[in-house]
C-alpha cells in the first residue's frame, strides 16, 4: 500500500524453546535459557529471515530471547540491543511453578485487563504490559521510519499486543497458540499499526 511506503517494518518473534517450555513451567521474569530444540529453531528460523535485510535488531533482556536474537543475528552482524519492555509478563509468586496445578490461576490472569482478588496484586496486568510495549514500539517506529526492525520477544506480550490491535480476542486466543519463534510482522509510523502477517500463531475461528 503506497501510503504505507515511509512506515517501519516490524518483525517481533517469540524466542525458542527451553526446558521450562518443555515441562510446561511457568517462566514470567525467570531467566531460563534455550534448551538444544531452541538453539536448533532459532538457526532455522535464521535461515528464512536470511533475504531480509534487517536494520536494526532489539531484544527481551532475559537469555532465551536475547540468544534467539544472537543466533538469527549471526549473518546480519549487527549489535542486538536488549530492553526491559519487550521481557515477559511477571507472574509473580506463580513463576517457576506449573501450568498444570496453577492451570485455573493462569487462564484467570491471562483473560484480565487488570486483576483484582488475592494472589495476583504482584501479577503484571495486561495494562501495564501493552503500556511498555506499544510505548516502546512507537519510538522505534518513528526513529526508524522506512526501515526494518527485528524484535524478539515472548508469547505473553506477543499475545497482548494482538489483542490489543483487535487481530484477536480474549475468547479464541489462548496463551499457548503462539509456538516458539513465531512471528508477527507489522508496518507502523509511530500511530497507527497495521498487521501484515502472522507465523507459527493460531486463533480459533468463530463458530
Amino acid at each position: 500500500m503506497s501510503f504505507m511506503q515511509n512506515f517501519c517494518t516490524l518483525y517481533i518473534v517469540r524466542h525458542g524453546e527451553t526446558e521450562w517450555n518443555v515441562k510446561k513451567i511457568i517462566q514470567g521474569n525467570e531467566d531460563i535459557p534455550l534448551n538444544k530444540k531452541g538453539e536448533s529453531q532459532a538457526k532455522e528460523l535464521a535461515k528464512k529471515l536470511r533475504h531480509i535485510k534487517f536494520d536494526v535488531i532489539f531484544s527481551s533482556d532475559l537469555i532465551r530471547a536475547k540468544r534467539t536474537a544472537e543466533i538469527i543475528n549471526i549473518e546480519k552482524k549487527l549489535i542486538v540491543q536488549t530492553t526491559k519492555a519487550l521481557k515477559e509478563r511477571y507472574f509473580g509468586k506463580y513463576q517457576g511453578k506449573s501450568f498444570a496445578v496453577n492451570n485455573e490461576m493462569i487462564k484467570l490472569i491471562n483473560n484480565l485487563k487488570m486483576f483484582t482478588g488475592p494472589g495476583l496484586k504482584e501479577v503484571e496486568t495486561d495494562e501495564s504490559i501493552i503500556l511498555r510495549l506499544t510505548t516502546f514500539l512507537r519510538e522505534i517506529a518513528v526513529a526508524y521510519s522506512n526501515k526494518t526492525v527485528l524484535i524478539v520477544s515472548h508469547g505473553g506480550p506477543m499475545r497482548t499486543l494482538l489483542i490489543h490491535l483487535g487481530f484477536a480476542n480474549y475468547d479464541n486466543f489462548t496463551e499457548g497458540h503462539i509456538n516458539n519463534l513465531a512471528y508477527i510482522k507489522l508496518k507502523s509510523d509511530g500511530v497507527e499499526f497495521f498487521v501484515e502477517e502472522t507465523k507459527g500463531i493460531k486463533i480459533k475461528k468463530s463458530s
